[in-house]
């Protein structure tokens, strides 16, 4: 019951945070982006806020055996940058350019009720979808 409560309270705490920072609107998203335009650079604040706070985080936990709750902390194995790992960014890249969404901040606006968030979400679990079937 603890991990949970610590991960939706962990959810909450970072869908505020993406509210409040102004990343679940695209139109600060495609202007952060928007660099030789009307850019919009107040962006790097909240990138490296969370850059450096997940790095804070990631560096204690890897010192440790298990979680907070007890499970096993599981790790990547492979640090080998692919085609596919290439592909991958590129596509969330454009993607993300494109809708001015990324993942967390379309789900943050779909809970809002926001429709073109709603359609990036199904489209996102449709694609999710696809690639776990092999499109079968």
């Amino acid at each position: 019951m603890g991990a949970i409560f610590s991960a939706l309270a962990m959810g909450a705490l970072f869908g505020i945070g993406l509210l409040v920072s102004g990343m679940t609107d695209p139109a600060n998203v495609k202007g952060f982006l928007d660099v030789f335009g009307a850019w919009r650079p107040q962006l790097i604040a909240v990138l490296g806020a969370g850059m450096t706070v997940a790095s804070l985080l990631y560096m204690l936990a890897r010192r440790r055996a298990r979680s907070l709750s007890k499970s096993a902390l599981l790790w990547p194995e492979s640090t080998q940058i692919d085609k596919p790992l290439v592909l991958g960014a590129a596509l969330f890249g454009i993607g993300w350019a494109l809708a001015g969404y990324c993942p967390g901040p379309a789900l943050v606006a779909a809970g809002a009720l926001n429709p073109v968030a709603i359609v990036f979400v199904l489209a996102m679990l449709a694609g999710g979808f696809l690639q776990r079937t092999g499109g079968k």
